[in-house]
């Protein structure tokens, strides 16, 4: 199995509708304060064998404390609607030359590095036809208590997903899907949390500033959705947290939820 070039890149804004100036929101760990792009960009740094880590943003906010740790930033416009074109038009813009592109969303610092390498290996040995993969990871009790915990109060949280037997995906979601009725003591659930990473070839990337943003995207305000509604292929990668909690900074209420986190496991 051939190795891919891989390039991640970090698409930040600062004005985001649920959460404005959420990459520079203070998370607290073991090893200090730090903001939220910066845990995150030490995440992606942690994945191995990649050729570059950038941010992409349209903020020079967000720019000055990237630059500030040091991180490689590359400013995108701001009419850029989602992580997915920002990505799109940061490899058009920069000239990147990659056979695998990365979107690893600013807001998940939780993400572990061998999610990445589960995408990157998924892609290396999948045909040319996907042009694009996500992991999933089984919810367990706890995550499961917070997306209910989450509907229940009207706040949209994570995503679920669902997928064929050979990992293609039927659907994305901000509901919990599928809808458990009961839960057995000791069951295993059958609800799987899409975690915001994506692995693009260049040519799917290339592809999506072409599509329109169909209704299913339009409704959950899901970017992914845009592939299936085209017709495109998306591969589910199931990964494992290995004891690892996953969770996305999607609103205050996860700023304590992380750092409860990061103390556990920095």
């Amino acid at each position: 199995m051939a190795a891919l070039k891989t390039v991640i890149l970090i698409p930040a804004r600062y004005a985001s509708v649920r959460y404005p100036g959420k990459p520079l929101v203070p998370l607290t760990g073991p090893d200090g304060t730090k903001p939220l792009i910066r845990r995150t960009w030490e995440a992606a740094m942690s994945v191995p064998g990649v050729a570059a880590v950038h941010v992409v943003t349209d903020d020079d906010r967000i720019r000055a404390a990237a630059e500030s740790f040091g991180a490689s930033v590359i400013m995108t416009s701001p009419d850029c609607e989602n992580g997915t074109a920002r990505c799109a038009q940061a490899v058009e813009e920069a000239g990147i030359g990659a056979d695998l592109v990365v979107n690893f969303q600013g807001d998940a610092p939780l993400t572990p590095p061998w999610f990445v390498t589960a995408l990157i290996n998924a892609m290396a040995a999948a045909p040319a036809t996907i042009g694009m993969a996500t992991p999933v990871i089984r919810c367990d009790a706890g995550t499961l208590a917070n997306f209910l915990a989450d509907r229940a109060a009207g706040r949209v949280g994570g995503t679920t997903a669902v997928f064929r037997a050979d990992g293609q995906a039927l659907y994305f979601s901000k509901e919990v899907i599928p809808h458990v009725a009961r839960q057995a003591p000791g069951q295993v659930l059958p609800v799987y949390h899409h975690v915001g990473l994506y692995a693009y070839r260049p040519g799917s990337l290339a592809a999506y500033g072409g599509w329109q943003e169909g209704p299913l995207e339009r409704l959950e305000g899901l970017e992914q959705l845009r592939f299936l509604e085209n017709g495109q292929p998306v591969l589910c990668v199931e990964v494992e947290g290995r004891g690892r909690v996953f969770w996305e900074l999607n609103n205050s209420v996860d700023v304590e939820r992380i750092e409860q986190v990061l103390k556990g496991v920095s």
